[in-house]
């Protein structure tokens, strides 16, 4: 079950780094996954008020289900981008999470896709429900 609902979209900003370049002199393609992550990870506890950590001491996780990543064009050594995220799907098992990575300095959207999330019962392993209180929080 969908909510239905519109969701706020957020930025974090990031600055490549001379281990994210691969041997074609640009970002390795694995690590625009890392850099959705780690701005997912900061928007949870900045934005919404409820950070991993929470999750995990009530006994929750997320997990990938899917990923979708187009890439643009390419970032190089020292750009500066900014990640946008925002929730397009809650439902009862999880959310879908869209993405754009774009540099800052030109402005020109560098990819964009999309992960598909599931709630996790850690003690289990299993995919549980979306508690009302985290839809709530994650309403925005």
């Amino acid at each position: 079950m969908s909510t239905g609902k519109t969701y706020s979209r957020f930025n974090t900003e990031f600055k490549v780094r001379p281990d994210d370049i691969d041997m074609f002199n640009h970002v390795h393609n694995s690590k625009y996954f890392d850099y959705v992550l780690a701005a997912r990870y900061e928007q949870m506890e900045i934005y919404y008020g409820m950070p991993m950590e929470e999750f995990l001491s009530q006994g929750y996780g997320w997990v990938v289900k899917t990923a979708y990543v187009d890439y643009k064009r390419p970032l190089g050594l020292g750009d500066i981008f900014l990640v946008e995220t925002g929730v397009s799907d809650l439902n009862d098992r999880g959310c879908r999470v869209e993405f754009k990575i774009s540099n800052k300095k030109t402005g020109k959207l560098c990819s964009d896709g999309w992960f598909d999330y599931v709630l996790i019962d850690t003690k289990t392993g299993r995919s549980t429900k979306v508690t009302e209180a985290m839809i709530e929080k994650y309403s925005i």
